[in-house]
């Protein structure tokens, strides 16, 4: 009977067992599911305006797999929430990081480009977390040494443009896998501390109050990456330190000096002799091993925007072809693994090269990272990492390079080659040593980098208009043939000549990324109507002509949308209505008393591209001409001319067709 009872126990209903196992799966999977939907609701609700994230619902999950039900929700193939993405919200108040707790996979916290303000969160409660961006903000106090504690996993941090103060935080320090830092623009002081790991790629403490020597670990990085603390010194800065050593002492009594006995010396000579012997052949050694690990690796990374890039897989590698000519005539169209080149007179390359070169970190951009590479006999180029260019096909992206490879004008930046993946595309240019337009007009400046002066940023203007219209003679079909027109995409060469680039890119571009990041869809006819035209390009044109005379920085560049009270041509009519015109001239600008009548002709045609009204502005053919009549009288401005000239700007800002604009009689001088 015992023996019949103890058959039955070992011998459970199979179904029975399994669906109670599915049951519990079950529960506990829609337990954690409710856990997530509650902690992303609690840290919605943290914000002063939560109903930004209006769509953010309890009842539909963030995720359905990888599909995002969530705007700003990143999700994995579990449907568990991996990232935050949440940039140019308008998001006000507090980071209520601890409602993100029972987030277990989220690896991305990304809030940059909004009115956040407070202490910096208690970020080590996110202990998984590898990508931490809160640039941008208005965060403000002390940093704690252990803010960062425990953090392991973490390779990206962005504190930069906040109001931050007090000592560098050390824990940051600490993190064996920190690849990006980025700290500028705040009111840290005191001393740069040594990173003692060897995974750190770039780190910008520039526009701080740091003091001292810069590290050891750190000196290889650009110089501009510490510019704007006056008291930092040493490597790469050309500011040395002062030595301040001890008085000296008494001076040493004698000792027994090897040199007086020549045996002692013989033995000396061959020790040095030997230990550099064997030196040499640890180094040989370690040379050919690092070598022979170059050649036979697999698995190599390119940072990009996400930080790492992993190489297309071998099938893709092995793709090569030979040169084949371009229907265009001058340029060709030529594949060396995978990478297609759209011109021949370049030093060809292919990925690996890339991937070997030794790069630098140039900026991480709104669309992705670019990279300084050298790839051999004196060659530099830059490549862009796209992971948001998936707008068209296959097909229709490689044609549209084509057309882009086809262009050819000395203010364009030329497209030089491009690697097509569906999930990221690579943009590959000419590097240009002067840098950005935005760096000359905004950066701290030394004798290596002076203010512009006024003949200078009339040439740079000119340029930049020959550019574009260039591009609207080109690609007639494009609704804004550049598109994303702004300080930092305008490049000088070592002659001060502007070269646009990232133009004629929003066709292929994903629409949502365009639509919250590109300067085009920043404009008051989009805010308005949804929509962008031909005449969009010119409001950008006018903004940077604008933003090229006064020096200041445009803050609808930061903005998610138009905003007539942050533009910078509305400050402009604020000044002229108030009679300052002498407070819109950029104060570093020489040459500006001798050439008044020219700036303020210049100025004009910057208000008339910036009218709210689309339909208001000139067409960039007006404009053109409107400049080429400028030209004409370069050699003959002078005070009369300037204040007949400032009578008739007056005019135009006072009422344009009828129409106050909030003018006056006249300029102060």
């Amino acid at each position: 009977m015992g023996m019949h009872i103890a058959r039955l126990v070992r011998m459970p209903n199979p179904s029975l067992f399994l669906a109670v196992i599915v049951f519990l799966s079950s529960f506990l999977m829609a337990v954690g599911d409710q856990k997530e939907i509650e902690s992303l609701l609690a840290f919605r609700n943290s914000f002063m305006n939560p109903s930004v994230l209006s769509n953010w619902k309890a009842s539909t999950p963030p995720c359905t797999a990888k599909v995002a039900n969530w705007v700003g929700v990143v999700c994995n193939e579990r449907g568990k929430v991996t990232g935050l993405k949440l940039d140019n919200m308008g998001l006000k108040g507090v980071v209520n990081v601890q409602s993100l707790g029972a987030l277990q996979d989220l690896r991305t916290l990304s809030v940059m480009n909004n009115n956040l303000e407070g202490k910096i969160p208690e970020m080590k409660k996110l202990i998984g977390l590898q990508s931490l961006l809160l640039s941008n903000n208005h965060l403000s106090g002390d940093i704690p040494d252990d803010a960062f504690e425990g953090m392991k996993s973490l390779r990206t941090v962005f504190l930069a443009n906040n109001i931050f103060h007090g000592k560098f935080p050390s824990s940051l320090t600490t993190l064996p896998n920190l690849s990006i830092l980025k700290m500028e623009g705040n009111g840290f002081s005191g001393s740069v501390p040594e990173f003692p790991g060897n995974s750190l790629k770039m780190v910008n403490l520039a526009n701080n109050q740091f003091e001292g020597l810069i590290p050891k670990s750190l000196s290889k990085m650009p110089a501009n990456m510490f510019s704007g603390n006056r008291n930092l010194c040493g490597p790469p800065l050309v500011k040395k330190c002062v030595n301040r050593s001890p008085p000296p002492g008494p001076p040493p009594s004698p000792s027994p000096s090897i040199m007086t006995n020549p045996t002692a010396l013989t033995i000396a000579l061959i020790v040095v002799s030997v230990a550099l012997l064997v030196v040499i052949l640890l180094l040989i050694c370690f040379l050919l091993r690092r070598r022979q690990q170059s050649e036979t690796s697999d698995e190599e990374e390119f940072v990009g925007e996400s930080y790492n890039y992993n190489p297309p897989p071998p099938s893709v590698q092995a793709e090569k072809k030979a040169p084949e000519p371009s229907p265009g005539g001058g340029a060709a169209n030529v594949k060396r693994s995978e990478l297609t080149f759209l011109t021949v007179d370049v030093q060809m390359f292919d990925l690996q090269d890339l991937l070997k070169a030794s790069a630098e970190v140039l900026g991480s951009g709104k669309f992705g990272a670019s990279y300084k590479a050298a790839i051999g006999r004196g060659e530099t180029v830059v490549v862009k990492n796209y992971k948001q260019m998936s707008n068209v096909g296959k097909d229709e992206f490689h044609e549209h390079m084509r057309k882009l490879g086809k262009l050819n004008h000395p203010n364009l930046l030329p497209l030089l080659a491009y690697y097509y993946r569906k999930e990221e595309k690579l943009l590959v240019t000419n590097f240009m040593v002067d840098g950005s337009l935005a760096s000359h007009l905004h950066a701290n400046h030394s004798n290596d980098k002076p203010s512009l002066d006024w003949q200078t940023r009339w040439k740079i203007i000119k340029g930049v208009i020959k550019g574009l219209a260039y591009l609207y003679n080109e690609l007639p079909t494009l609704v804004v043939p550049h598109g994303h027109l702004k300080s930092s995409n305008v490049l000088l060469d070592k002659h001060y000549e502007p070269l646009l680039c990232d133009y004629a890119l929003r066709s292929v571009i994903n629409q949502d990324q365009a639509h919250a990041q590109m300067i085009a869809y920043k404009s008051p006819e989009y805010a308005k109507s949804g929509k962008i035209n031909r005449k969009t390009d010119v409001w950008c044109l006018g903004i940077l002509i604008l933003e090229i005379l006064t020096g200041r920085f445009p803050e609808n560049y930061l903005s998610t949308s138009y905003n007539s009270g942050m533009s910078i041509s509305s400050w402009v009519n604020k000044m002229v209505k108030e009679k300052k015109i002498g407070q819109v001239f950029d104060k570093e600008m020489k040459g500006e008393v001798s050439s008044r009548g020219e700036m303020i002709n210049v100025l004009k045609i910057g208000l008339s591209c910036c009218e709210e009204d689309s339909e208001a502005r000139p067409e960039l053919k007006e404009v053109v001409k409107e400049i080429e009549e400028l030209k004409g009288g370069d050699e003959d401005d002078d005070d009369d001319d300037s204040s007949s000239t400032i009578g008739e700007v007056n005019v135009y800002i006072s009422g344009k067709n009828g129409k106050s604009k909030g003018g006056s009689s006249s300029f102060d001088r």
